[in-house]
């Protein structure tokens, strides 16, 4: 096995945190590794292994209409961090010299970031900066595009020039590619299904959880949850009010996410009953769904895995800016204890309603693909050692 390898990993999130923590997850799978996690956007606090180093980028996020890239430190010319950025990561390919480049989401997404990752690419191909294989990593659904025609040969002209491998952190047995990329078969590169990255919890962190809490005995426990917490508040505010209409004993468990508007956060804080608790963030979220009795929570990747890695029964609302929450949460509703909750399910009554007839569903975990992180460490490893993709 190929020891010490050095991985330089690009993640630019721009909206929550679940592109930056699904990333995160496979940075800590590579333990026997030198890992280089290059970071664009907001600044975020991260607990990390030490085989994983952080550079942070001049950060960069995208405004409310997703339509241009913005500077972070408004006090700076979105020219200036353009240059400083690019010039940045053009040297730390130079110095470090990897092994391995992998870019999260581009060039499926991220088109507004091609000024400094196109110039890094194309120098890595023609021979300016050190050899390393390039691989981009992807997760299972891809959002719609206004011309998809164009975007899929912009995809396609990319990622056969400049990359050496395409990762799809799915199970083709819910959604393959194909579902949201008719140009499958023109992609040159080898194309490997990892399965879904998850965060999973420790063996009894569930039960270990209940006790902690001192959860009595017949009461049900409920985790309400918002990802990032960019949105979401409707979804929190509406599982605030439907737990005083439940007819049984009940702790709900509020999660908002850290970029929850402060004015939002504290009218939750104000307004919870006894038995409702609100916080921003916990770094035992898999534990907390592990011994829960329902979650309620937004549609995102990473959520949607953790639920299924629980065996927990829930209730998921999807984003409705686009596509991708509603047809993964449509696909898993076949397959788990898992029911869509759509805008018009969203009134305290007709919620109250919901958990009543989830809460007491069975636990059970579905035959799905959640090793995804580990089987990336083992592949790229592999690849490096034998040139072979097993």
């Amino acid at each position: 096995m190929v020891n010490d390898m050095k991985i330089l990993i690009y993640c630019q999130h721009v909206l929550g945190i679940g592109h930056l923590f699904r990333t995160l997850e496979i940075a800590r799978s590579m333990e026997d590794h030198q890992v280089t996690l290059v970071l664009g956007g907001p600044p975020a606090a991260l607990a990390l292994p030490e085989h994983i180093r952080i550079v942070q980028l001049p950060g960069l996020r995208m405004d409310a209409d997703f339509d241009e890239v913005l500077p972070v430190d408004r006090d700076r010319s979105l020219e200036e961090v353009k240059t400083e950025r690019a010039a940045m990561l053009h040297s730390l390919a130079g110095d470090l010299r990897p092994d391995i480049i992998m870019i999260e989401l581009f060039p499926f997404g991220r088109n507004g970031f091609s000024f400094e990752l196109l110039p890094l690419l194309k120098d890595v191909r023609n021979g300016l900066l050190p050899p390393a294989k390039v691989v981009c990593s992807l997760r299972d659904i891809l959002v719609e595009k206004k011309d998809q025609a164009r975007f899929e040969q912009r995809v396609i002209d990319r990622l056969n020039a400049f990359f050496d491998l395409l990762l799809i952190h799915g199970d083709p047995e819910v959604i393959a590619l194909d579902a949201t990329f008719s140009r499958v078969n023109d992609i040159a590169v080898p194309m490997v299904y990892t399965g879904y990255i998850c965060e999973k919890s420790a063996p009894r962190e569930g039960a270990l959880l209940k006790k902690q809490i001192r959860l009595l005995p017949g009461e049900k426990l409920i985790v309400v949850s918002a990802g990032g917490g960019n949105v979401g508040y409707h979804l929190l505010d509406t599982a605030r009010r439907a737990c005083d209409l439940l007819q049984f004993p009940v702790r709900m468990q509020i999660f908002t996410g850290p970029y929850l508007e402060p004015d939002h956060f504290g009218e939750l804080k104000e307004k919870t009953a006894p038995g409702v608790r609100v916080e921003r963030f916990t770094d035992r979220f898999p534990a907390w769904l592990a011994a829960a009795d329902l979650s309620i929570s937004m549609g995102g990747y990473n959520t949607s895995m953790s639920v299924l890695a629980s065996g927990t029964p829930a209730l998921i609302h999807p984003f409705g800016q686009n596509r991708e929450q509603r047809m993964r949460t449509e696909r898993l509703a076949t397959m788990a204890a898992i029911r869509l909750l759509r805008e018009t399910d969203l009134s305290p009554a007709v919620l109250a309603e919901n958990i009543s007839s989830m809460i007491g569903r069975q636990k059970t975990i579905p035959a799905i693909r959640l090793d995804g992180a580990a089987k990336t460490n083992r592949l790229l490893t592999g690849w490096l050692t034998s040139g072979t993709l097993a």
